[in-house]
């Protein structure tokens, strides 16, 4: 479990043990409600590919779209489109993220906004986000973006500018359905497409080797 769902757990066992002495009914129903909250901060052991220019899913979820898109303007990076995979996340998938390639955080940059649906395709522009900028060890930038969804209202972060790490560690959690975009190295090759399933950590999302996309 993630430590940020433990108080939330343990609120949920108190209320249960109090409400059984009321009604045994009562009981269940917070006792399901306390199974499925810490469900929702599970954090499943991933093993990541070995390739270091692979970019992995930083999420669990479905591949929403994919689509050429300039960068949050926060970082502060030159105003040209990248290839942007967004990743969304319902109620029901894991909802811890995970780096996509190993490497050092650049930047780190807090944005606040509104709470669309994080399906919907201006989300990334207007939804509080979250977004890190990641130089791997190969010099090839990575952006990757934690959007609040619909029913989201927390964005933990546990990472800091300066701090190296490792691809598929866990970096972060949005609370409650969400999104996640990940804007790739120029020339890199898509390796999902959109409807597609991903595994945060393990499912590689793009090749970032060099002429990459001259491959088949």
């Amino acid at each position: 479990m993630h430590p940020a769902g433990r108080p939330f757990v343990l609120g949920g066992l108190a209320a249960t043990l109090a409400l059984r002495k009321v009604s045994t009914g009562l009981g269940v129903v917070a006792g399901l409600g306390t199974l499925a909250t810490a469900a929702f901060f599970r954090e499943p052991h991933r093993v990541p590919p070995q390739r270091e220019d692979l970019v992995v899913a930083a999420a669990d979820g479905t591949v929403s779209l994919i689509s050429d898109a300039v960068p949050p303007a926060e970082l502060g990076l030159p105003d040209r489109p990248r290839t942007r995979v967004s990743v969304f996340l319902s109620m029901f998938d894991v909802h811890v993220q995970r780096m996509p390639v190993g490497g050092t955080v650049e930047r780190v940059a807090y944005r606040p906004g509104t709470f669309l649906s994080a399906d919907l395709d201006k989300a990334s522009e207007d939804n509080e986000r979250n977004s890190l900028l990641l130089r791997t060890d190969a010099g090839r930038e990575v952006v990757v973006t934690q959007i609040a969804g619909l029913v989201a209202r927390r964005i933990v972060c546990q990472v800091a500018k300066g701090e190296r790490h490792d691809v598929g560690t866990t970096y972060g959690l949005i609370r409650f359905g969400s999104r996640v975009d990940t804007y790739l190295p120029p020339d890199s090759r898509v390796l999902v497409r959109e409807g597609q399933r991903t595994i945060g950590g393990e499912t590689a999302i793009a090749d970032t080797a060099p002429a990459a996309r001259d491959r088949p």
